[in-house]
């Protein structure tokens, strides 16, 4: 089965990109990456904390079996409504190091929209660590969970 969100990782860049196209308005996939229980339900995660403004804060953690396996922290420098989040994103003892990531929201018609995230990484190793993981897998299945989510709630 063809994967709906595209990775687009050029040889020997330190950067990726990430495209998807939703069907869903603008506002409705822009308030998925908003509202902290819509955060939790589609990627699968407990938001601890999210500040959306500028030099705001994000924590996300999961737990199973009273262990914790994933936790991920980062600064939001942008926040500019239903078009742009610019922020550092670091997964806790993971070797990729921290990101700068770059997500643009754009509408495309009034039931449709696009995200479109440029991840910057430290290094091209980094970024070539970043891909050997289950990385593809794991952003198109949390994209698939929002896109249906969310249309829910049309």
């Amino acid at each position: 089965m063809e994967q709906k969100t595209k990775i687009n990782a050029e040889e020997g860049k330190q950067e990726l990109f990430i495209i998807r196209e939703f069907d869903l308005p603008l506002e409705l996939l822009f308030k998925a990456y908003q509202e902290p229980d819509l955060v939790e339900q589609w990627m699968g995660t407990k938001v601890l904390k999210l500040e959306n403004k500028k030099h705001g804060s994000y924590a996300f953690e999961t737990s199973r079996n009273g262990k914790v396996v994933f936790s991920a922290n980062g600064v939001i420098h942008e926040f500019i409504h239903a078009k742009k989040i610019i922020r550092t994103f670091e997964m806790d003892n993971a070797e990729i190091g921290v990101q700068l990531e770059i997500l643009n929201f754009e509408k495309l018609t009034d039931q449709t929209s696009k995200l479109t995230m440029q991840v910057i990484y430290q290094s091209v190793q980094h970024r070539a660590i970043q891909l050997k993981m289950p990385f593809e897998y794991g952003i198109n299945t949390a994209h698939n969970h929002l896109q249906e989510m969310m249309s829910n709630l049309k």
